[in-house]
């Protein structure tokens, strides 16, 4: 069976922001729960220091990678959890991981929560998310 989705908005206002106030799926057989990936090497070396767009793309590469490993796209996620330590300044950069959820054709059930720090020093952002197949 093939999975369907079926976006939820009560309101118009967050699907021209890029995510739907919440998803139905069914016709699922996987479900894939992702940990909070953030802008670390394959080494597990943080990376790009200071630079959110930076974080950013590489915290989306590592989702993308988790994805990838479990035979999965961009396109299977129906939820993504933003942890920030500074909302504004992501904000300014939020168009390189929105960017990306656009060309995957996919706008997930979405939440951004300002943290006072993160797991690593010096990280900025941190995404989870789920998807599913």
């Amino acid at each position: 069976m093939a999975v369907e989705r079926t976006a939820v908005n009560p309101v118009a206002w967050s699907a021209a922001l890029g995510f739907h106030q919440g998803e139905v799926v069914s016709g699922h057989t996987r479900t894939l729960y992702i940990s909070g990936q953030t802008a670390m090497n394959g080494d597990g070396v943080p990376q790009h220091d200071g630079d959110m767009a930076g974080q950013l793309a590489l915290s989306a590469d590592n989702v993308e990678a988790v994805l990838g490993e479990a035979g999965m796209s961009l396109a299977d996620l129906v939820r993504l959890t933003v942890y920030t330590t500074d909302v504004d300044l992501l904000l300014r950069h939020y168009g390189v991981l929105a960017a990306r959820l656009g060309a995957a054709g996919v706008a997930p059930a979405t939440s951004m929560l300002g943290v006072t720090r993160l797991a690593v020093p010096g990280q900025l952002v941190e995404l989870e998310g789920t998807a599913v197949a």
